[in-house]
């Protein structure tokens, strides 16, 4: 594939280079995965002494990246991976950073990859994929290649080294085909990126979700907590073998076969059910293999009584979820739905929603983004950074670009050592911040796979 080098911006059926002076243009290490009140980890840390949120340029009158200084030359590749998907990186800045100097340049440089799917175009689909089971993590190039994809890049925010044991435990929702696999949480910063499989739609939601057990012949309920989360032992009881002499609140929590080979051990009560919810086997405590047609419940402390009572009178159990936007819009589970979390919408009706902020979360770092564009079109971004090469967008930068991108609707999903693109090989297409381009092992993925003959 040829390139050549022009000025201005164009539109290329292969192959465009693109110089712009914008002044003469007429027109993880720790990651961000593995948090406690604030969306951010040790590997987040701004730079003594400096500030840790410069401010995007202001958009550009030419089409470049509201990026740094005008005079920044900016070059653009353009090529095409699939029917109806494009590639572009765009690099603006030509000089290495001075490492002193990555948290605040004006200067560069930045490196974005963008994928551009055309649902009119092409033939495939987006969904994510969480390779062989929930809990365990996984490269993204092997995410990629492993489902068949074209392309893809890291998606959710998950437990990384918060939970050793299931390191790929999302921090949030997670649905598969139209099965929710863990439930979203409270946090004002969560922001869901749902995925229509079948019509290849993505929205930005925040997504709110009740759920409970109904015993079938008694009307009985039980509230869930959580979904393919290990639950706490009350530390009052920790040490109690029988929880149901418990007297501190527990919790109560359903599994699925997506979560590991073997639901969480301990203390505790666990009932597995069959696909039909009825009682296969009750145990005094936690921890067994359950098959693909299963389902367990699992409960601490106190709670294990009320686990107890639901069943005792016999009968199967429903599993009831309800799941509602920000406008409190039931949202129906449906095969072919896929949705992840992450972390502050940046776009909106193609405004830049950014919150101020001052945390290191907020500073500088490799970013992943998702949005839409105006037209339908579906955009995978990532922004390399905290290198010499590609410096990395604080909170506020990274709204300017997926603005820039034409991303109307748009989200940070995980980012920091987590942000990585992959091809359907297993190479990779941008430079993660890992020692020497070292990819991290990551919960799940957005990909695009090609319709099969």
């Amino acid at each position: 594939m040829s390139a050549h080098l022009t000025r201005g911006l164009a539109v290329a059926a292969l192959l465009t280079v693109i110089g712009i002076p914008a002044s003469a243009a007429t027109n993880g290490d720790p990651g961000s995965s593995g948090y406690t009140s604030d969306p951010a980890s040790s590997g987040y840390r701004n730079t003594p002494g400096k500030s840790a949120d410069p401010k995007p340029s202001a958009p550009r009158a030419d089409g470049g990246l509201p990026l740094g200084d005008a005079d920044l030359i900016e070059m653009r590749t353009t090529g095409d991976l699939a029917p109806g998907v494009t590639l572009t990186r765009i690099t603006r800045g030509l000089d290495p950073a001075d490492p002193d100097e990555i948290p605040t340049t004006t200067r560069g440089p930045w490196i974005i990859n963008v994928v551009t799917i055309d649902p009119a175009l092409a033939s495939g689909r987006v969904q994510t994929t969480y390779g062989p089971d929930l809990a365990r993590t996984e490269k993204t190039s092997a995410l990629v290649k492993s489902a068949g994809a074209v392309v893809g890049t890291n998606a959710s925010f998950f437990t990384f080294d918060t939970n050793p044991a299931y390191p790929g435990d999302p921090v949030g929702l997670g649905i598969s085909n139209g099965q929710l696999i863990s439930e979203p949480t409270t946090s004002p910063t969560e922001m869901n990126l749902l995925i229509d499989a079948n019509s290849n739609q993505m929205t930005v939601q925040k997504v709110r979700w009740t759920g409970q057990i109904r015993n079938r012949d008694t009307a009985a309920t039980l509230p869930l907590e959580f979904i393919n989360h290990p639950p706490v032992v009350p530390a009052a009881c920790a040490d109690l073998v029988d929880q149901t002499t418990c007297t501190a609140a527990g919790d109560v929590v359903l599994f699925t076969p997506h979560f590991a080979t073997k639901t969480p051990s301990g203390h505790g009560i666990e009932i597995v059910f069959d696909r039909l919810g009825c009682v296969v086997r009750t145990s005094t405590t936690r921890g067994s293999s359950i098959t693909v047609s299963q389902f367990a419940l699992q409960a601490t402390g106190k709670d294990t009584n009320a686990l107890l009572a639901l069943t005792a009178a016999g009968g199967c159990v429903d599993r009831n979820h309800t799941l509602t936007n920000d406008q409190g819009t039931p949202i129906t589970l449906h095969s072919g739905l896929y949705g992840v979390v992450g972390r502050y919408r940046l776009t909106q009706g193609g405004a830049v929603v950014v919150p101020p902020g001052s945390s290191s979360f907020f500073a500088r770092n490799p970013r992943t983004i998702a949005g839409t564009t105006a037209d339908g079109k579906l955009l995978l971004a990532t922004i390399d950074g905290r290198q010499t090469t590609s410096v990395g967008t604080t909170l506020a930068e990274t709204g300017a670009v997926a603005q820039a991108l034409g991303m109307v609707e748009s989200v940070n999903l995980d980012g920091g050592g987590s942000t990585t693109m992959a091809r359907t090989d297993g190479t990779l297409i941008n430079h993660p911040s890992g020692t020497n381009g070292a990819e991290r092992y990551v919960g799940d993925a957005v990909v695009y796979i090609p319709t099969t003959k």
